[in-house]
C-alpha cells in the first residue's frame, strides 16, 4: 500500500488509541499544569499563564495565530511546537498538557469528553459555509456517480472517526445504503497535503479536499464533486478549540483573553477585504520563517464559522452526539451539549 494511505483497520485503532486516554492522563500533562512563563496561580490568581503552547498547520494561519499578529490577544503569545494534520490528536495534546489548546470536529470533542477528559469547548474554530466546506471528489473520469457507487471503493481524508468519515456516513445513508454496504466503503487516512496527488494516481477513487487546497486542485481541472458537507447540512460550524477544565479554571483571564482575541480574528477575516485578509495571511506565513509555501493561501476565502464571534450553540452537538452513540462509541444519554462547551470567556460584543 502507498505510503500516503494508511489502512481502515491500523487508522481505526490509532484513532480509538488517541481517544481513549484517562483522566489520569490529562493530569499529568506538563502545558496545562505550569504553562508558559507565568506558570498557573490558583482560580483568577495573579500568575497566570501568558505563554501558550499550541500546534500550527503548514503553508496555513490559525485563528489564534491571525488574533495574535492583529494584536487581540494582549500579553498573550503563542509558542508554536509543531504541526498538525488531525484534529483528534491536536485535542489529545491540550488534554495531556502537552499545549494549552486545540482545534478538533465537535464529534471529536464529544468522544474525547466522553473518554472521562476533563476539556471544554471555548470557542468555535472553523466551519461550513459556500465557501469553506469540504468535498469529496472523483477523478472527471470516474464512473463514480452516485452514493451506491462507492461501494467498495477508497475514500481518502485526513483521519477517521471525525468531520469527514461522519459526513460520509450521512451521505450514505440519507442514500440509502444499508449498514451493511456502507460497511464495504473503505475511509483510508490520506495527509490533505497529498489528497490530491494520490487521487490523480488513482491510489484511491475519492479524496477529501478542503480549502486552499480543494481550490488549488479544481483550478488544476481534472476533478469533479461527488458531494460536500455543505450540500449535506448547509452552514454549520464544525469543530471547537478546547482547554481543560483545570486550565481554565486556574488561568480565566489568560482564557477570556484568548477566546475574546480569537473572536476578534474570526469577525476581522469577515469584514475585511479578502485580499487584505489573505496579504496578512502570507505575511504571517513568511514571517515565522518555517520554509513553507505560500502559493495556496490565494484560493483563501472564509473560516466558515456560523456564529457572530464563534459563539458556541447546543445544537452544533446533538448530531455527531446520535452519531457516535449509533456506532457504540459513546452511550446514549452518557453527554449533555450544555456541559460540553462555555462561552463565559467570549467578551466579543459584551462592551
Amino acid at each position: 500500500m502507498p505510503a500516503a494511505l494508511s489502512s481502515t483497520t491500523t487508522s481505526r485503532r490509532q484513532f480509538l488509541a488517541l481517544l481513549g486516554i484517562s483522566a489520569a492522563a490529562v493530569s499529568c500533562g506538563t502545558a496545562t499544569a505550569t504553562g508558559g512563563s507565568g506558570g498557573s496561580g490558583g482560580s483568577g490568581g495573579a500568575n497566570q499563564v501568558t505563554t501558550l503552547k499550541y500546534q500550527g498547520a503548514v503553508g496555513s494561519v490559525t485563528l489564534p495565530e491571525l488574533a495574535a499578529d492583529l494584536g487581540h490577544l494582549g500579553d498573550l503569545t503563542l509558542e508554536w511546537v509543531g504541526n498538525t494534520i488531525s484534529g483528534p490528536q491536536d485535542i489529545q495534546s491540550a488534554a495531556t498538557g502537552q499545549t494549552h489548546f486545540g482545534s478538533a470536529f465537535n464529534g471529536a470533542v464529544i468522544k474525547l469528553a466522553a473518554g472521562k477528559a476533563p476539556i471544554k469547548a471555548v470557542i468555535s474554530s472553523y466551519g461550513v459555509d459556500q465557501y469553506a466546506y469540504g468535498g469529496y471528489y472523483v477523478l472527471e473520469d470516474s464512473p463514480i456517480r452516485s452514493a451506491r457507487d462507492l461501494i467498495g471503493k477508497k475514500v481518502g481524508m485526513n483521519t477517521l472517526g471525525a468531520h469527514y468519515q461522519a459526513l460520509l456516513d450521512i451521505y450514505l445513508s440519507r442514500n440509502g445504503l444499508s449498514k451493511a454496504d456502507a460497511a464495504k466503503v473503505e475511509p483510508l487516512v490520506v495527509p490533505p497535503v497529498n489528497t490530491e496527488q494520490v487521487l490523480r494516481q488513482k491510489q484511491i477513487e475519492v479524496g477529501v479536499l478542503t480549502g486552499v487546497l480543494r481550490d488549488k486542485a479544481l483550478a488544476a481541472g481534472g476533478i469533479r464533486p461527488l458531494f460536500s458537507d455543505y450540500d449535506l447540512l448547509g452552514e454549520f460550524s464544525a469543530g471547537t478549540y478546547v482547554m481543560t477544565r483545570r486550565f481554565i479554571k486556574e488561568n480565566p483571564d489568560t482564557v477570556r483573553t484568548f477566546t475574546t482575541g480569537v473572536a476578534r480574528a474570526i469577525e476581522w477575516s469577515r469584514t475585511t477585504p479578502r485580499e487584505e485578509v489573505i496579504a496578512r495571511m502570507t505575511e504571517i506565513v513568511k514571517k515565522r520563517g518555517r520554509n513553507e509555501d505560500t502559493s495556496t493561501l490565494r484560493y483563501w476565502r472564509s473560516y466558515g464559522i456560523a456564529e457572530t464571534g464563534g459563539r458556541v450553540e447546543d445544537g452544533e452537538f446533538p448530531l455527531w452526539i446520535d452519531w457516535l452513540a449509533e456506532r457504540g462509541e459513546v452511550k446514549k444519554g452518557q453527554l449533555k451539549a450544555a456541559d460540553l462547551y462555555t462561552n463565559e470567556f467570549n467578551g466579543y460584543g459584551k462592551g
